[in-house]
Protein backbone atom coordinates (compact mmCIF):
# COMPACT_ATOMS: atom_id res chain seq x y z
CA UNK A 1 0.00 0.00 0.00
CA UNK A 2 2.70 2.39 0.78
CA UNK A 3 4.23 1.31 -2.39
CA UNK A 4 1.25 2.28 -3.91
CA UNK A 5 0.40 5.81 -2.40
CA UNK A 6 4.12 6.84 -3.06
CA UNK A 7 3.67 6.31 -6.83
CA UNK A 8 0.79 7.90 -7.30
CA UNK A 9 2.33 10.84 -4.71
CA UNK A 10 4.95 10.97 -7.28
CA UNK A 11 2.14 11.12 -10.58
CA UNK A 12 0.29 13.78 -8.34
CA UNK A 13 3.46 15.98 -8.06
CA UNK A 14 4.65 15.96 -11.32
CA UNK A 15 1.25 17.00 -12.18
CA UNK A 16 0.76 19.63 -10.15
CA UNK A 17 4.14 21.22 -10.82
CA UNK A 18 3.29 21.63 -14.63
CA UNK A 19 0.03 23.06 -13.78
CA UNK A 20 1.05 25.79 -11.52
CA UNK A 21 4.52 26.25 -13.86
CA UNK A 22 1.89 26.95 -16.75
CA UNK A 23 -0.65 29.05 -14.35
CA UNK A 24 2.87 31.57 -13.68
CA UNK A 25 3.28 31.96 -17.15
CA UNK A 26 -0.27 32.54 -18.16
CA UNK A 27 -0.41 35.01 -14.79
CA UNK A 28 3.00 36.64 -16.15
CA UNK A 29 2.06 36.92 -19.50
CA UNK A 30 -1.63 38.19 -19.23
CA UNK A 31 -1.46 40.14 -15.68
CA UNK A 32 -0.17 44.08 -16.06
CA UNK A 33 1.10 45.00 -12.42
CA UNK A 34 2.47 48.28 -14.18
CA UNK A 35 -1.13 49.38 -14.42
CA UNK A 36 -1.79 49.38 -10.49
CA UNK A 37 0.48 51.96 -10.13
CA UNK A 38 -0.25 53.99 -13.25
CA UNK A 39 -3.87 54.91 -12.63
CA UNK A 40 -2.41 56.36 -9.85
CA UNK A 41 -3.38 60.15 -8.76
CA UNK A 42 -1.51 61.97 -8.36
CA UNK A 43 1.00 59.72 -11.05
CA UNK A 44 3.71 57.90 -9.94
CA UNK A 45 7.47 58.02 -10.99
CA UNK A 46 7.28 55.77 -14.12
CA UNK A 47 11.59 54.78 -12.68
CA UNK A 48 9.25 53.99 -8.93
CA UNK A 49 7.24 51.85 -11.11
CA UNK A 50 9.64 50.37 -12.68
CA UNK A 51 11.84 49.85 -9.07
CA UNK A 52 9.13 48.44 -7.31
CA UNK A 53 8.24 45.86 -10.15
CA UNK A 54 12.03 44.75 -10.33
CA UNK A 55 12.32 44.49 -6.76
CA UNK A 56 9.36 41.90 -6.94
CA UNK A 57 10.19 40.03 -10.11
CA UNK A 58 6.90 41.58 -11.75
CA UNK A 59 8.41 44.02 -14.51
CA UNK A 60 8.05 42.58 -18.01
CA UNK A 61 10.97 44.24 -19.16
CA UNK A 62 12.70 41.24 -17.59
CA UNK A 63 12.94 38.08 -19.88
CA UNK A 64 9.97 35.58 -19.21
CA UNK A 65 12.54 32.66 -18.88
CA UNK A 66 14.77 34.47 -16.34
CA UNK A 67 11.65 35.54 -14.27
CA UNK A 68 10.64 32.54 -13.93
CA UNK A 69 14.13 30.85 -12.66
CA UNK A 70 13.79 33.46 -10.01
CA UNK A 71 10.20 32.59 -8.95
CA UNK A 72 10.78 28.92 -9.29
CA UNK A 73 14.20 29.43 -6.70
CA UNK A 74 12.11 31.28 -4.69
CA UNK A 75 9.60 28.95 -4.39
CA UNK A 76 12.25 25.76 -3.55
CA UNK A 77 13.51 28.02 -0.53
CA UNK A 78 9.80 28.43 0.65
CA UNK A 79 9.52 31.55 -0.25
CA UNK A 80 6.28 32.32 -2.92
CA UNK A 81 7.18 35.70 -3.85
CA UNK A 82 5.32 39.50 -3.09
CA UNK A 83 2.39 41.17 -4.19
CA UNK A 84 2.90 44.33 -6.37
CA UNK A 85 2.19 46.03 -3.20
CA UNK A 86 4.36 44.30 -1.13
CA UNK A 87 2.47 41.99 0.66
CA UNK A 88 4.14 38.81 1.71
CA UNK A 89 2.05 35.54 -0.37
CA UNK A 90 3.19 32.74 1.95
CA UNK A 91 1.89 34.88 4.92
CA UNK A 92 -1.04 35.43 3.15
CA UNK A 93 -2.01 32.01 2.43
CA UNK A 94 -1.31 31.28 5.76
CA UNK A 95 -3.55 33.40 7.68
CA UNK A 96 -6.16 33.15 5.15
CA UNK A 97 -6.39 29.22 5.01
CA UNK A 98 -7.08 29.26 9.00
CA UNK A 99 -9.64 31.95 8.26
CA UNK A 100 -11.46 29.60 5.91
CA UNK A 101 -11.31 26.28 7.90
CA UNK A 102 -12.80 28.02 10.43
CA UNK A 103 -15.41 28.80 8.34
CA UNK A 104 -15.81 25.67 6.35
CA UNK A 105 -14.68 22.20 8.11
CA UNK A 106 -18.22 22.44 10.27
CA UNK A 107 -20.21 23.70 7.33
CA UNK A 108 -18.60 20.59 4.84
CA UNK A 109 -19.11 18.03 7.06
CA UNK A 110 -22.20 18.55 8.52
CA UNK A 111 -23.36 18.94 4.87
CA UNK A 112 -21.66 15.99 3.65
CA UNK A 113 -23.35 13.80 7.19
CA UNK A 114 -26.72 15.28 6.42
CA UNK A 115 -26.73 14.74 2.89
CA UNK A 116 -25.78 10.99 3.32
CA UNK A 117 -28.39 10.95 5.34
CA UNK A 118 -31.00 12.12 3.87
CA UNK A 119 -30.45 10.82 0.65
CA UNK A 120 -30.25 7.06 2.34
CA UNK A 121 -33.30 7.64 3.97
CA UNK A 122 -35.17 9.01 1.05
CA UNK A 123 -34.65 5.86 -1.04
CA UNK A 124 -35.73 3.65 1.12
CA UNK A 125 -39.40 5.80 0.66
CA UNK A 126 -38.92 5.91 -3.02
CA UNK A 127 -41.86 7.95 -4.42
CA UNK A 128 -43.62 8.57 -0.87
CA UNK A 129 -44.63 11.91 -0.03
CA UNK A 130 -41.43 12.65 2.49
CA UNK A 131 -39.28 11.32 -0.91
CA UNK A 132 -40.83 14.17 -3.12
CA UNK A 133 -41.12 16.33 -0.42
CA UNK A 134 -36.77 16.04 0.55
CA UNK A 135 -36.60 15.95 -3.20
CA UNK A 136 -38.36 18.64 -4.42
CA UNK A 137 -36.66 20.87 -1.47
CA UNK A 138 -32.81 19.67 -2.64
CA UNK A 139 -33.46 20.13 -6.47
CA UNK A 140 -34.72 24.15 -5.39
CA UNK A 141 -31.30 24.70 -3.39
CA UNK A 142 -29.56 22.86 -6.17
CA UNK A 143 -30.88 25.48 -8.58
CA UNK A 144 -30.76 28.23 -6.62
CA UNK A 145 -27.33 30.13 -7.19
CA UNK A 146 -24.85 30.53 -3.92
CA UNK A 147 -24.77 34.10 -3.34
CA UNK A 148 -29.18 34.14 -3.78
CA UNK A 149 -29.32 31.85 -1.20
CA UNK A 150 -26.35 33.97 1.06
CA UNK A 151 -28.31 36.86 0.54
CA UNK A 152 -31.42 35.58 1.27
CA UNK A 153 -30.34 34.14 4.74
CA UNK A 154 -28.96 37.65 5.32
CA UNK A 155 -32.50 39.51 4.37
CA UNK A 156 -33.90 36.77 6.83
CA UNK A 157 -31.19 37.50 9.60
CA UNK A 158 -31.68 41.09 9.55
CA UNK A 159 -35.88 41.14 9.78
CA UNK A 160 -35.00 38.72 12.71
CA UNK A 161 -32.84 40.76 14.92
CA UNK A 162 -35.15 43.50 14.04
CA UNK A 163 -38.28 41.74 15.15
CA UNK A 164 -36.22 40.41 18.48
CA UNK A 165 -34.40 43.73 18.96
CA UNK A 166 -31.08 41.66 19.29
CA UNK A 167 -27.85 41.21 17.31
CA UNK A 168 -28.60 37.66 17.04
CA UNK A 169 -26.85 37.19 13.76
CA UNK A 170 -24.14 38.93 12.83
CA UNK A 171 -22.88 38.01 9.28
CA UNK A 172 -20.80 40.61 7.73
CA UNK A 173 -16.65 39.61 8.23
CA UNK A 174 -14.68 37.06 11.06
CA UNK A 175 -15.58 38.98 13.97
CA UNK A 176 -17.00 42.39 14.94
CA UNK A 177 -17.50 44.65 18.36
CA UNK A 178 -17.01 42.62 21.23
CA UNK A 179 -19.03 43.02 24.15
CA UNK A 180 -17.44 43.11 28.31
CA UNK A 181 -18.44 39.97 29.19
CA UNK A 182 -17.14 36.09 30.06
CA UNK A 183 -16.00 34.26 26.15
CA UNK A 184 -17.26 37.34 24.51
CA UNK A 185 -14.54 36.87 21.62
CA UNK A 186 -16.03 33.65 21.47
CA UNK A 187 -19.81 34.27 21.12
CA UNK A 188 -18.92 37.28 18.50
CA UNK A 189 -16.95 34.37 16.74
CA UNK A 190 -20.29 32.09 16.65
CA UNK A 191 -22.23 34.58 15.46
CA UNK A 192 -20.36 35.77 12.71
CA UNK A 193 -20.05 32.03 11.84
CA UNK A 194 -23.48 30.92 12.30
CA UNK A 195 -25.14 32.03 8.83
CA UNK A 196 -22.51 31.35 6.22
CA UNK A 197 -21.97 27.90 8.08
CA UNK A 198 -25.54 27.61 8.03
CA UNK A 199 -25.77 27.98 3.79
CA UNK A 200 -22.81 25.81 3.20
CA UNK A 201 -24.68 23.00 5.01
CA UNK A 202 -27.56 23.75 3.11
CA UNK A 203 -26.11 23.54 -0.11
CA UNK A 204 -23.69 20.57 0.91
CA UNK A 205 -26.45 18.58 1.97
CA UNK A 206 -28.53 19.34 -1.02
CA UNK A 207 -26.30 18.64 -3.10
CA UNK A 208 -25.10 15.34 -1.54
CA UNK A 209 -28.64 13.69 -0.73
CA UNK A 210 -29.15 13.74 -4.54
CA UNK A 211 -26.09 11.65 -5.07
CA UNK A 212 -26.55 9.35 -2.77
CA UNK A 213 -30.21 8.75 -2.89
CA UNK A 214 -29.44 7.65 -6.79
CA UNK A 215 -26.59 5.37 -5.81
CA UNK A 216 -28.27 3.83 -2.77
CA UNK A 217 -31.31 3.21 -5.17
CA UNK A 218 -28.84 1.39 -7.30
CA UNK A 219 -27.64 -0.68 -4.07
CA UNK A 220 -31.48 -1.61 -2.96
CA UNK A 221 -32.23 -2.70 -6.53
CA UNK A 222 -29.02 -5.68 -6.68
CA UNK A 223 -29.50 -8.87 -6.62
CA UNK A 224 -27.20 -9.62 -3.33
CA UNK A 225 -29.47 -7.20 -1.76
CA UNK A 226 -32.76 -9.28 -2.95
CA UNK A 227 -30.73 -12.39 -2.12
CA UNK A 228 -29.91 -10.93 1.85
CA UNK A 229 -33.92 -10.39 1.83
CA UNK A 230 -35.39 -13.57 0.20
CA UNK A 231 -33.35 -15.83 2.97
CA UNK A 232 -34.70 -13.87 5.46
CA UNK A 233 -32.55 -10.90 6.34
CA UNK A 234 -34.22 -8.56 8.35
CA UNK A 235 -35.20 -5.01 6.07
CA UNK A 236 -32.76 -2.16 8.29
CA UNK A 237 -29.74 -5.10 8.62
CA UNK A 238 -30.29 -5.74 4.68
CA UNK A 239 -30.33 -2.07 4.10
CA UNK A 240 -27.63 -0.90 6.43
CA UNK A 241 -25.19 -4.13 6.09
CA UNK A 242 -25.37 -4.99 2.45
CA UNK A 243 -27.36 -1.99 0.34
CA UNK A 244 -25.47 1.37 2.36
CA UNK A 245 -21.70 0.38 2.82
CA UNK A 246 -21.92 -0.30 -0.98
CA UNK A 247 -23.79 2.70 -1.59
CA UNK A 248 -21.04 4.66 0.35
CA UNK A 249 -17.91 3.43 -1.87
CA UNK A 250 -18.72 5.80 -5.05
CA UNK A 251 -19.38 8.04 -1.95
CA UNK A 252 -16.46 8.07 -0.50
CA UNK A 253 -14.28 9.81 -3.26
CA UNK A 254 -16.68 12.23 -3.48
CA UNK A 255 -16.03 13.16 0.38
CA UNK A 256 -12.55 12.86 0.26
CA UNK A 257 -12.14 15.35 -2.88
CA UNK A 258 -14.95 17.94 -0.98
CA UNK A 259 -13.30 17.62 2.29
CA UNK A 260 -9.71 18.29 0.93
CA UNK A 261 -10.92 20.96 -1.58
CA UNK A 262 -12.80 23.04 1.18
CA UNK A 263 -11.13 25.77 1.04
CA UNK A 264 -11.10 26.91 -2.68
CA UNK A 265 -14.86 25.77 -2.66
CA UNK A 266 -16.73 28.37 -1.29
CA UNK A 267 -15.53 31.41 -3.02
CA UNK A 268 -19.53 32.85 -3.25
CA UNK A 269 -19.82 32.65 0.38
CA UNK A 270 -16.94 34.07 1.52
CA UNK A 271 -17.34 37.26 -0.75
CA UNK A 272 -20.89 37.68 0.13
CA UNK A 273 -20.25 36.80 3.98
CA UNK A 274 -16.89 39.04 3.55
CA UNK A 275 -14.71 36.11 5.12
CA UNK A 276 -11.50 36.98 4.31
CA UNK A 277 -10.09 32.90 3.57
CA UNK A 278 -8.53 31.70 0.57
CA UNK A 279 -11.45 31.94 -1.56
CA UNK A 280 -11.83 35.27 -1.79
CA UNK A 281 -8.29 35.70 -2.04
CA UNK A 282 -8.16 34.09 -4.99
CA UNK A 283 -10.75 36.94 -6.63
CA UNK A 284 -8.72 39.38 -5.13
CA UNK A 285 -5.18 38.17 -6.54
CA UNK A 286 -6.49 38.43 -9.98
CA UNK A 287 -7.90 41.66 -9.53
CA UNK A 288 -5.71 43.37 -8.29
CA UNK A 289 -2.71 41.78 -10.79
CA UNK A 290 -0.85 39.96 -8.13
CA UNK A 291 0.97 36.97 -10.33
CA UNK A 292 2.72 35.54 -7.21
CA UNK A 293 -0.09 35.49 -5.89
CA UNK A 294 -2.44 33.79 -8.67
CA UNK A 295 0.00 31.11 -8.98
CA UNK A 296 0.18 30.36 -4.64
CA UNK A 297 -3.35 29.68 -4.61
CA UNK A 298 -3.44 27.75 -7.91
CA UNK A 299 -0.95 25.61 -6.34
CA UNK A 300 -3.02 25.53 -3.03
CA UNK A 301 -6.04 24.09 -4.53
CA UNK A 302 -3.81 21.82 -6.37
CA UNK A 303 -1.97 20.42 -3.36
CA UNK A 304 -6.01 20.37 -1.48
CA UNK A 305 -6.70 18.22 -5.22
CA UNK A 306 -3.96 16.07 -4.81
CA UNK A 307 -4.53 15.32 -1.13
CA UNK A 308 -8.21 14.47 -2.21
CA UNK A 309 -6.64 11.86 -4.77
CA UNK A 310 -4.88 10.25 -1.91
CA UNK A 311 -7.44 10.07 0.31
CA UNK A 312 -10.26 8.82 -2.14
CA UNK A 313 -7.82 5.84 -2.71
CA UNK A 314 -7.54 5.07 0.92
CA UNK A 315 -11.57 5.58 1.27
CA UNK A 316 -12.01 3.28 -1.20
CA UNK A 317 -9.71 0.56 -0.53
CA UNK A 318 -11.36 0.79 3.08
CA UNK A 319 -15.04 0.65 2.28
CA UNK A 320 -14.39 -1.80 -0.67
CA UNK A 321 -12.72 -5.54 0.65
CA UNK A 322 -12.25 -6.17 -3.41
CA UNK A 323 -9.87 -3.54 -3.53
CA UNK A 324 -6.25 -3.68 -2.46
CA UNK A 325 -3.84 -1.23 -3.10
CA UNK A 326 -0.78 -2.88 -4.26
Amino acid sequence: MIRYLGRRLLNYAALLFVAVSLTWVLAATQLNPRALFQLRQPPIDPEVIENQLLRYNLSENVPLVERYWTWLSGVLRGDWGYSPLGVSVAEEISTRMWVSLRLLLIGTLLGILLGVAFGAWTATRQYRVSDRVVTGISLLIISTPAFVIGHVTQIGATWLNNLTQTRMFEFIGETGEVGDYPLADLVDRAQHLLLPTLVLIVLGAASMSRIQRNLMLDSLGADYVRTARAKGLRESKAVMKHALRTALIPTGTYVAFSVATMFTGATFTERIFNFPGIGQYGVDTITNRDVNGVVAVTAFAGVCVLVGAVLSDIMVAILDPRVRLA
